[in-house]
């Protein structure tokens, strides 16, 4: 990862060609102290603009030696995403000057709400440039002094660099090309987090083989490259019962035998999105030193088309002891997911649990790269996940499941089929799913849309948007014991 932000804390106003940032609130109030005569010169520059401080609007003036940087705020800068939103409008104009170099008074705002915004600066300075080597291929930095009395060791200021973290791991994994990333390195890179506290155990072929998990072998065993499970551990809670959340993570899908057409492939570099969505949110979970017990499974794998790889007509045995004929190979996550949500349940004895995974195109023709669908037989925590959701802009919408559509997957030659027919397929993999649900409160959150994006926003660069991050921090920050109030119909 590389950032372009070059945030600091000072109490002095810094020396040189910084510009000058100033919040505006609708009726063109100046939100920090100005000399006068420089604010004489601001509002009368803003009445020539016609600029009134909206929400969402900005202006730079060059006013004799000095640079300011005017970001309008309307009513006030709400905490959490309204205020996100100034600090990724901050980045931006400060990025767009000559000498990228800005400074934020004392605004007079709480200290949450500047955390918000250093949070909005944060995720829109972000910037995946590993691979650059020629010169003038990197972005400059910018630099940021904020000033006043808060500053990075504040508790709210850290505990939302620490989040952004997360999200930066996550977008990290998304980037990183196949032949970078691949399970056994994703795994590794998994233990590094141990140094926040986190319990990491992995398990590798022999030891899943030994579990008897054969629909997660099932999809590695066209791969050269051997396949793991991570389990991420953070215990800040006490007794009580984890949350479990569970990724999928295919590194690079092909496809397999049912190979995908080659246009468009690159993308599947980000099929482990889900993967990349839990390693992020225990990285975050740990660094802000939550207090509940959580943990965080992760299925990696590589499907891939060689001699030895899975067959469109095989049966495997899942490590529950279901089997399941494989129709089309490249329905594979929800055989990885099959595996480690079982694991999960039968180790763990989770409370809850939530899985995310980049798991069906269908998906996003149901409802476009707007939401993520959830599924779930817990009304309490799909509430839950859609309040968490609607907190962090990384909504859901609920879909449904049923017995009408589990009859599509059913086989004349095993307990299942791994694909059900054209119709509702985001539905029937989530059905699929829920097979392996034994009496545990659970969510599937089909991420296909979210996890990566083509365009940028205010905050969020195009690429590897870390979705699920801040959604599944928050969903646990905020969590309330739930039941199990739609048991599956056979």
């Amino acid at each position: 990862m590389a950032s372009k932000l070059d945030l600091t804390f000072s109490k002095t106003a810094p020396d040189g060609d910084h510009a000058v940032i100033c919040l505006v609130g609708a009726k063109g109030e100046l939100l920090p102290t100005l000399d006068k005569a420089l604010a004489a010169s601001v509002i009368a520059a803003m009445a020539t603009a016609q600029f009134t401080g909206e929400a969402g609007k900005s202006l730079t003036l060059y006013i004799d030696s000095v640079t300011v940087i005017l970001i309008g705020v309307g009513e006030g800068p709400a905490s959490g995403t309204d205020a996100e939103a100034v600090g990724g409008r901050i980045m931006g104009a400060v990025a767009a000057l000559q000498s990228k170099r800005g400074y934020l008074p004392d605004q007079g705002v709480e200290a949450g709400m500047l955390a918000d915004i250093v949070m909005g600066m944060s995720s829109a300075g972000y910037q995946f440039e590993r691979y650059f080597t020629e010169a003038g291929s990197k972005e400059a930095s910018v630099k940021i002094i904020i000033g006043g009395t808060v500053d990075a060791s504040d508790d709210v200021i850290a505990d939302r660099l620490a989040l952004m973290a997360g999200v930066e791991m996550a977008r990290d994994l998304a980037f990183e090309p196949a032949n970078h990333l691949y399970p056994v390195e994703f795994a590794d890179r998994c233990q590094t987090l141990v140094d926040l506290g986190l319990d990491v155990t992995i398990l590798d072929d022999a030891a899943m083989a030994e579990l008897g998990m054969g629909a997660l072998l099932g999809v590695g065993q066209g791969s050269a490259r051997e396949s793991r499970i991570v389990v991420m551990n953070w215990r800040g809670g006490g007794d009580e019962a984890p949350v479990a959340l569970v990724g999928k993570g295919v590194t690079f899908d092909t496809g397999g035998i049912s190979l995908k057409p080659g246009k468009g492939m690159e993308d599947m570099k980000w099929d482990m999105g889900g993967a990349g969505a839990v390693t992020g949110a225990m990285k975050a979970i740990a660094g802000r030193g939550v207090k509940r017990n959580v943990v965080g499974l992760i299925g990696l794998v590589e499907n891939m088309p060689d001699g030895n790889a899975q067959r469109p007509s095989d049966v495997v045995t899942s490590m529950s002891g279901k089997t399941i004929e494989i129709i089309n190979t490249d329905a594979e996550g929800r055989l990885v997911l099959a595996d480690v949500l079982h694991y999960a349940q039968t180790k763990y004895k989770p409370q809850a649990i939530v899985d995310l995974a980049t798991l069906t195109g269908a998906m996003i023709v149901a409802l476009g790269k707007e939401y993520a669908g959830m599924f779930t037989n817990s009304d309490g925590l799909g509430e839950q996940l859609s309040a968490a959701g609607s907190a962090t802009l990384e909504p859901v919408w609920r879909m449904p499941l049923g017995k009408a559509y589990h009859q599509q997957l059913k086989s004349h030659v095993a307990d299942m089929k791994n694909i059900g027919g054209p119709a509702g397929g985001s539905i029937t993999a989530a059905c699929f799913l829920e097979r392996f649900i034994i009496d545990t409160p659970w969510a599937h959150l089909d991420i296909a849309g979210k996890a990566w994006s083509d365009k940028s926003t205010a905050t969020v660069p195009k690429g590897g948007t870390g979705y699920g991050v801040r959604l599944l921090n928050r969903l646990i920050d905020d969590w309330q014991p739930v039941s199990l109030d739609h048991p599956r119909e056979n």
